[in-house]
């Protein structure tokens, strides 16, 4: 005789209840999140609560009140509603740096994992090498040649931060390669091209849903910081990193005018990861 059977479990024991799931705060407050920064982007007079651009030198560099939630900068305007209407531009250059590396990545990682030798040798050695280059010396080289602009920033962050991506990728798609349905396929005949744009490719991109997510957060950031060295939008545009440029000759004097921007991004960074993360955690479990 077991001791489970000398003493069962009683009804409406502990272990007998049903766990509840807990509610995903993080999820939830991160999709609230989002939600706000879209709806600045797409209709920021919804938000703001003073023109961005109107100079009021009376209140000049005042600090967070009332009145001027985020403070005002060195010409009086409402630092929260720059940063409201600075949303668009920044989430603008983040999902585009984010796009393009994705499509980067896409290509050579592709090419690196399905080529014949001697391609996927020579790909591989480009990415290698890219991977490697420093982020700021190719932004430097960028501007130089384009100047100064949204545009440039995108391309920037989005071609630095490509070859990370497509070390992802490729080694995802090689992952999927050796995968039993695959041999199954092969051993019933089917040809190499079906085979990859009916199953390899397929399997091997969904993940990059939350990678995509997660990116766009972290380009916002790359750019900022290249903004903030002065190498991407220039002052007076309201996008965050341009903010940041401003603030900077004002960090002893008005702390706010670059310590709210950069608290701005980092909500925003975290909330995109958080999601990125749950997402790529579902299509986890779903495989």
């Amino acid at each position: 005789m077991t001791v489970s059977e000398i003493a069962p479990t009683r009804p409406g024991a502990p272990a007998d209840r049903k766990r509840t799931p807990r509610p995903a705060w993080g999820l939830i407050v991160s999709l609230v999140v989002l939600g706000l920064f879209a709806l600045a982007a797409v209709a920021p007079a919804v938000l703001a609560t003073h023109s961005p651009t109107a100079q009021d030198f009376a209140n000049a560099l005042r600090p967070p009140s009332a009145q001027f939630w985020f403070g005002t900068d060195e010409g009086g305007r409402d630092l929260y509603s720059r940063v409201v209407y600075g949303t668009r531009e920044s989430l603008l250059i983040g999902v585009g740096a984010a796009g393009l590396a994705m499509v980067i990545a896409v290509v050579f990682g592709s090419v690196a994992a399905l080529g014949d030798r001697v391609t996927a040798a020579v790909v591989n050695r480009v990415i290698e090498v890219a991977f490697a280059f420093p982020i700021l010396l190719f932004a430097l080289l960028m501007v130089a040649i384009l100047g100064p602009s949204a545009g440039t920033a995108i391309l920037a962050v989005g071609i630095s931060t490509a070859p990370g991506y497509a070390r992802m990728v490729r080694g995802q798609i090689l992952a999927e390669r050796n995968a039993g349905y695959v041999e199954a396929a092969r051993a019933l005949g089917h040809p190499r091209g079906r085979i990859i744009g009916q199953h390899i490719l397929p399997n091997a991109m969904r993940p990059l849903v939350a990678l995509f997510t997660m990116s766009i957060g972290q380009s916002i950031v790359w750019a900022s910081g290249l903004a903030f060295l002065g190498l991407g939008v220039a002052p007076p545009s309201s996008e965050w990193g341009a903010l940041l440029d401003a603030g900077r000759a004002y960090l002893l004097q008005a702390p706010w005018l670059t310590f709210i921007p950069g608290a701005v991004i980092l909500v925003l960074a975290l909330a995109a990861t958080t999601v990125g993360r749950r997402i790529q955690n579902h299509l986890e479990k779903a495989q």
